[in-house]
């Protein structure tokens, strides 16, 4: 075995699905190689990772067991949903919901590429469905419901998948009595679904005030680099605590999009 193989054996994110007391998914995904070769893909990052802010190289070994920050200057590096749930949730304990949820083009959409082009490559990059993921598992030892959006997804878009993963999220967090967790990494509301994705902001926030406020739950917003747009607008705002990454640029809409 080459040394570069045993380092990415290292990195990969096996043993999460373990037996649990109850069904949590609505359609996840029972085949155990098909989830490892998507955990495969989402964690293989080779041996040394670029800061983006001053260029500095970084051992990829020692950077994971800084949890990503860099010791330098203590500067959050980015991670991908796969890297946060392995470092939130406690080994063998996570159960996803909803992984085969795909998003439709209903509007026939293309600018310099087509939609459904788009998709798919970010599909193949990420091994993810759409630009979140949701489940359960325990944190310390506490059950939470846990969704985690990731950037590497055509930016962390929000359209109608990631919507309605959510939704499904806090509405299951709410009949079970559970915390509720949200990590936030999103340029916005998804531009191709148009008026569609504009509406998941209003789903998402009416269920989570049957969440906070009829059913007294707590539900914990987690801002990361970047959380813009309609996610910042709806859901990245609401939380009963919300926790922000150091120096994690936050915002409604730039100003080149106002001009």
């Amino acid at each position: 075995m080459s040394v570069t193989n045993w380092f990415e054996d290292k990195r990969k994110f096996g043993g999460l699905i373990g037996a649990f007391p109850e069904e949590a998914t609505r359609g996840s995904i029972s085949n155990e190689k098909e989830r490892e070769k998507r955990i495969s893909v989402n964690t293989n990052r080779g041996l040394w990772a670029r800061r983006d802010n001053c260029g500095n190289m970084l051992y990829v070994k020692f950077l994971k067991q800084k949890k990503s920050v860099c010791e330098e200057r203590g500067y959050h590096l980015s991670m991908n949903s796969m890297e946060r749930i392995e470092l939130l949730i406690d080994h063998n304990t996570w159960i996803p919901m909803d992984e085969d949820m795909i998003t439709k083009d209903v509007l026939d959409f293309s600018d310099e590429d087509s939609y459904q082009n788009r998709v798919a490559v970010s599909q193949e990059k990420t091994g993810l469905t759409d630009a979140a993921q949701t489940g359960i598992g325990y944190l310390g030892g506490t059950l939470i419901a846990l969704g985690v959006m990731d950037f590497h997804f055509m930016g962390g878009s929000m359209g109608s998948v990631v919507g309605e993963k959510v939704t499904r999220l806090i509405e299951y967090a709410t009949d079970k009595s559970l915390p509720l967790v949200l990590i936030c990494a999103s340029g916005g509301a998804r531009t191709q679904e148009g008026t569609l994705s504009l509406m998941q902001m209003a789903k998402i926030s009416s269920v989570l005030q049957i969440h906070q406020v009829q059913k007294r739950l707590l539900y914990i917003s987690i801002l990361t680099y970047p959380t813009t747009g309609g996610v910042t607008a709806s859901f990245g705002m609401l939380g009963d605590i919300i926790i922000a990454e150091s120096k994690a640029y936050t915002a409604f809409a730039g100003k080149r999009v106002i001009e």
